[in-house]
């Protein structure tokens, strides 16, 4: 374990996934939703692949006995990434991200609901903070008057919410698959699903892209799977709930490239509500680290006491 490292990975790999969503929706206009996942799905299987040969993972990491159980994670996975990059084309990338981070908290909400999770009246508290955070952010969106309203904009807000309900829910069927499964095999197998059924959308009408964006495109695929692999890395070296409150940087991250590269100023409410999110779940993971804790010392003394 070397915390450091890890937090340091982490933070890395929080640039590598903005610049990724950065690189969609500066291709968003050129390309539908359904194409850009299939270059994001495509184009991280090499980077993947060539991580997992390197580990001496490439055989025997793949294994898998619920195959079913990672076509069902991807399915809901790609659903979730292609409603994010749709939304991406809709909104400025400072309020997808903080509408985003409904993810986290929505977890809490599926865990009870679907692998019977005990839910303390503390954590439902800060669930319900950061929802209330999530309505402050899509506020300005949601009302909805023909004369003054503009109706993309407030699409884009539905549609990045369904994204992070998805995700929420891609999130349950990952906490049942690694009973079974390793890392190496659900981030392959969500690659190849993704990849798969991003073809479906073919119907919808797919565009040739110019040789600038489909160069855009496969250098988000392949920043997709470089960001997934530091991750994955940064979670070997240090707990989860040490790193994972340092995701909240993509916030600052988004703002600056936001404004530098798009021209995205965002407003008080995106701010506001935006830091009552991030509120709730650090919150939320500094509790769970403290139970993780006090569950860890009852488990040492309780032998001595028997």
């Amino acid at each position: 374990m070397s915390p450091l490292r890890g937090i340091l990975l982490k933070v890395i790999s929080v640039c590598v996934f903005v610049a990724m969503s950065s690189l969609i929706k500066a291709t968003s206009d050129a390309v539908p939703p359904g194409q850009a996942v299939f270059f994001r799905s495509l184009f991280a299987i090499p980077v993947i692949g060539i991580w997992l040969a390197m580990r001496g993972e490439l055989h025997t990491g793949l294994r898998t006995k619920n195959p079913m159980g990672h076509v069902w994670r991807g399915l809901v996975g790609t659903t979730s990434m292609g409603l994010g990059f749709a939304g991406l084309g809709l909104l400025p990338l400072p309020e997808v991200t903080a509408i985003g981070y409904a993810a986290p908290i929505l977890v809490v909400i599926f865990a009870a609901m679907f692998l019977g999770e005990d839910v303390r009246l503390f954590r439902l508290m800060m669930v319900a903070f950061g929802l209330v955070g999530v309505l402050v952010v899509l506020s300005p969106r949601l009302h909805i008057d023909p004369t003054t309203a503009d109706s993309r904009e407030t699409l884009g807000a539905l549609v990045v919410l369904l994204s992070a309900v998805f995700s929420a829910l891609a999130s349950v069927f990952v906490r049942r698959l690694v009973q079974t499964e390793t890392t190496s095999a659900i981030v392959f197998y969500f690659s190849i699903t993704a990849t798969l059924l991003s073809l479906l959308t073919l119907p919808w009408g797919w565009a040739m892209p110019s040789p600038k964006v489909a160069a855009l495109l496969i250098l988000a695929g392949l920043l997709g799977g470089v960001g997934q692999i530091l991750m994955t890395t940064a979670y070997r070296h240090a707990d989860a709930s040490l790193i994972a409150p340092f995701e909240y940087t993509s916030m600052l991250l988004a703002i600056v490239v936001g404004y530098t590269v798009f021209g995205e100023v965002p407003v008080a409410t995106t701010l506001a509500g935006g830091a009552m999110i991030v509120i709730a779940g650090i919150l939320i993971i500094l509790r769970e680290r403290q139970l993780g804790i006090e569950r860890a010392r009852q488990r040492k003394t309780g032998p001595t006491q028997n």
